[in-house]
């Protein structure tokens, strides 16, 4: 089957279109059909932690057809339409994952390929709502945001709710889910264009991460702050709590270290937790709540398959609004 490989040394000069040879399809997994894939920063990460001579097949989400399934297999047949859940071996909802937690897409093959066999305990119905783009890059993300809005978080109505870095897919997911819920919802961008754009899908108010943030909110508190950002946003959303107020992190792209005023912190009363991908339990509750509220990812651009390279770059320089997608499958027949 053809795929996007990484191979050999870091970065994303060692990545190649290669045929891969099909995995034998093990009895409790089904064989999918990969319609479209949607790029994640994981998957630039990936290109620097892989470093083994053998080709990885990147990618983590993906939404496809069921091509074959194994003997064990009961919920699916061949022409179901799919989506996958990425994380492996983490079925219930608890306080963190399981010690073998893993995502697809390292250490073992991901989702840029025109087959991925996966666990049937991965895979669920396609939501009849969304196109076959939408489809295939919502998962990583969509639960990352969920577990961190509401399983973490706690996120209300009556809440409300900071998210530093409008224009990320978590962010989009985020700023979603909670005008569903009914939050009042404060984005921050350097960008005028993406303050613009999460202003038309929502957002009660965007300010200029790179102005005074107490200054532009006029004193305003908030009740819950997610931040996927990392050190370059810490102390600022923090800054921007309510005493008592909530802050979940589940991002470090800016650095993993900051530093932290403990006095000011246990005299505010604040609570700072950490999050992650979610569970299987998790991923079917967002899919009922996408499919109640008829929520749609923000897909930004669309490549096919043998511009992989080129849609990692864009990713790179940071410049889109939303989620990008591979196209690998034909998608006549289908939305």
């Amino acid at each position: 089957m053809k795929a996007f490989v990484h191979e050999g040394k870091e970065g994303l000069n060692w990545t190649r279109i290669a045929d891969i040879e099909d995995r034998e399809l093990k009895p409790n997994e089904v064989k999918i059909r990969i319609m479209t894939a949607g790029l994640n920063h994981r998957d630039l990460f990936v290109l620097e932690r892989h470093k083994e001579e053998a080709p990885l097949i990147i990618g983590s989400d993906a939404a496809g057809i069921v091509e074959e399934t194994g003997e064990d297999v009961k919920k699916f047949q061949a022409g179901d339409e799919v989506v996958i859940n990425p994380g492996l071996g983490w079925e219930e909802e608890s306080a963190a994952p399981p010690e073998d937690f893993q995502i697809i897409g390292l250490p073992d093959h991901g989702t840029f390929a025109e087959y991925l066999n996966i666990p049937e305990a991965n895979v669920e119905p396609k939501p009849p709502h969304l196109t076959w783009e939408e489809a295939g890059v919502f998962s990583l993300v969509g639960l990352t945001s969920y577990r961190a809005l509401f399983t973490r978080g706690g996120l209300k109505a009556s809440h409300t709710l900071l998210l530093p870095g409008a224009g990320s897919g978590a962010v989009t997911f985020m700023l979603l889910f909670a005008k569903k819920t009914g939050a009042r919802v404060i984005v921050t961008s350097r960008s005028e264009q993406k303050r613009k754009k999460a202003l038309e899908m929502g957002a009660d108010k965007a300010i200029d991460s790179e102005l005074d943030w107490e200054e532009q909110l006029a004193g305003e508190k908030v009740d819950l702050a997610v931040d996927a950002v990392g050190a370059a946003t810490f102390q600022k959303s923090l800054d921007q709590l309510k005493k008592g107020g909530t802050m979940v992190i589940f991002g470090s792209s800016t650095g993993d270290e900051v530093k932290l005023n403990l006095r000011e912190f246990f005299y505010g009363q604040f609570n700072l937790l950490g999050s992650t991908m979610g569970s299987h339990e998790e991923y079917q509750d967002m899919l009922s709540f996408m499919s109640k509220h008829n929520i749609k990812p923000a897909v930004d651009r669309v490549y096919p398959l043998e511009e992989a390279a080129e849609a990692l770059r864009h990713l790179e320089k940071g410049a889109q609004f939303g989620k990008i997608a591979l196209r690998i499958g034909e998608l006549e027949g289908g939305k």
